[in-house]
């Protein structure tokens, strides 16, 4: 059958290219692949390593994940993006602590029910570290089928999925299931890359339609673009006497959820009347304007955003905010909070300019 000679060359090539020395690879237990495999959501292995390590050692487990301080697990996030992320896998800890005893969870639609868990992410959690046989379908396997098959459309259309699940259970084995679902995972990542695809060191090069068809640069379809919105806001870069800047901890959910960041006002770029009479009301603050910096740009999958730093300077050192989530930070002597990567580039500049 088609899909058993699929899984057989894929193992082969595996067996003697694959990729065994990740760190999440040694002693891969669910909780470690289940941090790996979140991390590793729109992001590329060797970004991730280095964060998997400091991850992992201060939370070496479930337990250890889940008595932490969101503050604390958003640091160790910080600069790797998507930080939604980050807060799930911390209320996905607590909830493993709280309702399978500090397990992680063996069954498919237990996996599924925890917080930033999907379908195909809970298959690879459990075929690789428990060997269970579920069929996965990130991005590097969709890419794998989509050429193999010459499907047409657009992978995150419902149809088209709803294809390639079917093709994902066609060729998952019924045996070595943790090894095919590393090889195809690792065939994505290596060979059949999104560009510049190395289709004559793959294995499935015999049968991949879309090199017969000489289309696999243009499969998978990607998806419809449509040009990106941008935003305005004025970054309020506030420092003390003591070259400490003012940051407020943002709300739990939305753009940087529960991060900190300078304040704030949204919108076209402020007066410096503006700004003062903001600070004012919002902050009790009476400021000086120092410098206004070149506008940053920090995109987002559907938006730009287009950031101007005020840098201000203030005589007071206590912060007067309506929720009271505000801290003077050292960017001297930074404290374990989690920063966006803006606010992070824009606070190491800043401390530059205060030595």
């Amino acid at each position: 059958m088609e899909n058993d000679s699929f899984s057989r060359r894929l193992l082969r090539w595996f067996k003697q290219h694959g990729r065994t020395d990740l760190p999440w690879q040694q002693d891969p237990t669910p909780y470690r692949v289940w941090v790996s495999e979140i991390m590793l959501q729109q992001t590329q292995v060797a970004t991730v390593i280095p964060y998997f390590e400091r991850f992992t050692q201060r939370f070496p487990d479930i337990n250890a994940l889940a008595a932490a301080q969101q503050d604390e697990v958003l640091h160790l996030w910080t600069g790797l993006g998507y930080y939604a992320r980050g807060r799930n896998l911390h209320r996905a800890a607590q909830q493993i602590r709280d309702q399978h005893g500090g397990k992680f969870p063996s069954a498919l639609e237990q996996v599924m029910a925890l917080p930033g868990i999907g379908r195909s992410t809970a298959g690879a959690i459990l075929s690789l570290a428990l060997g269970q046989r579920h069929t996965i379908l990130d991005g590097n396997v969709k890419r794998v089928l989509a050429r193999y098959h010459a499907l047409e459309g657009w992978p995150g259309t419902p149809a088209v999925e709803k294809q390639l699940w079917q093709l994902s259970e066609q060729h998952t084995p019924r045996t070595h299931n943790a090894a095919y679902t590393q090889a195809i995972m690792d065939l994505g990542a290596t060979l059949c890359r999104r560009s510049k695809p190395l289709c004559p060191l793959c294995p499935q090069q015999h049968s991949c339609q879309a090199l017969a068809q000489g289309r696999q640069n243009q499969l998978p379809h990607p998806r419809p673009r449509k040009p990106l919105p941008a935003r305005n806001t004025t970054m309020l870069m506030l420092a003390d006497l003591e070259g400490r800047v003012l940051l407020q901890q943002r709300p739990p959910s939305g753009i940087w959820g529960g991060l900190w960041s300078f304040p704030e006002l949204a919108g076209d770029p402020p007066s410096d009347a503006e700004i003062n009479r903001w600070c004012r009301e919002q902050l009790g603050h009476q400021v000086k304007i120092s410098e206004r910096w070149p506008v940053l740009r920090h995109t987002f999958s559907h938006f730009h955003l287009d950031i101007e730093p005020v840098w201000l300077h203030s005589k007071h050192a206590v912060a007067r905010v309506a929720d009271d989530q505000a801290t003077w930070f050292s960017p001297a002597a930074p404290a374990a909070l989690g920063l966006a990567a803006p606010v992070k580039q824009l606070l190491e500049r800043l401390q530059q300019h205060l030595e």
